[in-house]
């Protein structure tokens, strides 16, 4: 399994629309709405390389308002802790 990640920015606007519909792409396993320089992180997960020129810029890219994307490909995983856990606050 190859794992990017997308760091998208967009239209303040219209970022919950643009990560619907940037989350219903093939490929793409989760999208954030995250603070800072970028408005959107997609993490985008294929079984080969070439698989993820058909999901960044071939999809990713031409969702309309998206204006920039910077991709990080992922040589290798060093923790498979479960997420929910790690982001629990511990609360009943």
């Amino acid at each position: 399994m190859i794992t990017a990640i997308v760091l998208i920015k967009t239209d303040v606007d219209a970022i919950p629309e643009v990560a619907e519909k940037i989350s219903r792409l093939p490929g793409v396993s989760e999208v954030y709405s995250v603070t800072g320089e970028y408005d959107l992180i997609a993490m985008v997960r294929v079984r080969e390389h070439e698989q993820l020129a058909d999901v960044i810029p071939g999809g990713v890219n031409k969702v309309a308002g998206v204006s920039h994307t910077v991709t990080h490909v992922s040589f290798r995983t060093y923790s498979a802790m479960d997420l929910e856990a790690a982001f629990s606050l511990g609360l009943d």
